[in-house]
């Protein structure tokens, strides 16, 4: 029976505190909420940080180390540090927590695209901290930068402490970037792959779309890569369904969308984690345990990493 790896993002640099109480802000929240994902299935806990007072992202290795030690200590997930965060941060802050913590893996974006989601205004009016507003509108105006410089910096920093990469693209050129760093010998077999649908600024979320994004991916990367993807906002479980069915892995979670059921808010990372289960529970397929995926994506191993206390 086949394995499909779980992914669950538990909290992102897109979303805002106000807009759901059960998105977890501090330190002990995103712990905990992690390990709960990591206990109802998770293989892989992908992690961005927030301030713990105002709930702004940020790559503050200090915020990190608040939290990082708790999950490992308490579960076998695989840790996947972000070096993305947030659209306004500069290359060393986002870089920042990789370096540092030196993880199994780390999320790189293949490329700078516009970034926005201010149409989330349309069903967000209300807000607790004076900065989310204003962040959450400017994003008309905002560029996600990832320049080839800026990917083959991290490429090169990250992977001379063994740390291997959620490859994420947002586009079809996106994954012929991936491609162009793989003929350089930057990116290095196997490639797990991460396709995003539904962000503005990147590909859509047609059926069309999951295909030609898996057929492309076919083409360049033959047998050496993994696919996953990730549906943002309602989305999310659709188009993994889509992924599993297809023969790819899948990953949730309250960073890429808040919502459990239409019209309802999910309450917390474990719940959308149970759900994308039973739906590949109904396909016939397994959840990957940290060790195949630790296999499968010839990561290092959680003993090599700077993560534990």
């Amino acid at each position: 029976m086949r394995k499909v790896i779980v992914t669950c993002a538990v909290t992102g640099g897109i979303h805002t505190p106000s807009m759901s109480p059960h998105l977890p802000v501090t330190p002990e929240e995103i712990a905990s909420s992690a390990i709960e994902a990591a206990r109802a299935g998770a293989t892989i806990v992908h992690l961005h940080a927030r301030d713990p007072e105002s709930g702004r992202p940020t790559q503050e290795p200090d915020v990190y180390s608040r939290f990082l030690p708790v999950i490992a200590d308490r579960c076998d997930a695989i840790i996947n540090i972000t070096t993305g965060g947030s659209p306004v941060l500069t290359l060393e802050e986002r870089l920042a927590p990789a370096l540092n913590f030196q993880p199994e893996i780390a999320s790189l974006n293949m490329g700078s695209m516009n970034f926005a989601f201010y149409e989330m205004l349309q069903r967000f009016t209300c807000f607790d901290h004076a900065w989310e507003e204003p962040y959450v509108r400017g994003s008309d105006d905002y560029i996600f930068r990832n320049t080839f410089r800026d990917i083959a910096y991290i490429l090169e920093s990250c992977s001379a402490q063994g740390t291997r990469f959620e490859v994420e693209c947002y586009d079809i050129g996106h994954l012929y970037s991936a491609a162009h760093f793989a003929d350089r010998g930057l990116l290095k077999p196997p490639f797990f792959i991460q396709s995003v649908f539904g962000i503005r600024g990147g590909i859509g979320v047609h059926p069309e779309d999951v295909a030609m994004m898996r057929r492309t991916a076919d083409r360049l990367f033959g047998e050496d890569y993994v696919w996953s993807v990730l549906g943002a906002g309602r989305h999310q479980m659709p188009i993994a369904t889509m992924s599993a069915a297809m023969g790819g892995n899948v990953r949730v979670g309250l960073e890429d969308s808040l919502w459990g059921e239409p019209g309802r808010l999910a309450k917390s990372n474990a719940e959308q984690v149970e759900r994308i289960i039973t739906v590949l529970h109904g396909l016939s397929l397994e959840v990957a345990t940290p060790q195949d995926a630790r296999a499968l994506l010839q990561l290092k191993g959680a003993s090599e990493t700077r993560i534990a206390a």
